[in-house]
C-alpha cells in the first residue's frame, strides 16, 4: 500500500469508524449520528459555499474593476475641471486665440 493510501484509509476510520472516531465517547448512538449528519451538511454546504465563489469570481473582479475604472474616470474629471477648465469648454480645441462663440 502506497503511503497515500495508508493516510486515506486512516483519516476515514478517524472519521467515520465508530470505534476510532473521538465521537466514539458520546454514549447514546443516535446523539452520535445525529452529529455526525450535521458535521457532513456542515461540510457539505462549505464545499458548495467555496465553489460557489470560485464560479463567480471572474465576475466578481470584472464587476470591481468597472467600479475601480468609474472611480478613477470620475476623480480624473473632477480634478481637469478644478485644475485646466478650459477643457470642457464647447468647441476649446477648434478655437482660435480671442474668439468667442
Amino acid at each position: 500500500m502506497t503511503a497515500l493510501k495508508n493516510l486515506t484509509i486512516k483519516l476515514w476510520n478517524f472519521l467515520f469508524n465508530h470505534k476510532i472516531s473521538p465521537l466514539r465517547h458520546i454514549p447514546d448512538v443516535a446523539v452520535r449520528h445525529y452529529v455526525l449528519q450535521a458535521l457532513g451538511l456542515m461540510w457539505a454546504v462549505s464545499f458548495s459555499t467555496a465553489i460557489g465563489s470560485y464560479t463567480f469570481l471572474a465576475y466578481s473582479i470584472l464587476g470591481h474593476t468597472v467600479l475601480i475604472a468609474a472611480a478613477a474616470i470620475t476623480v480624473a474629471t473632477l480634478t481637469a475641471a478644478a485644475t485646466r477648465p478650459k477643457l470642457f469648454m464647447r468647441g476649446a480645441g477648434r478655437r482660435k486665440d480671442g474668439e468667442h462663440y
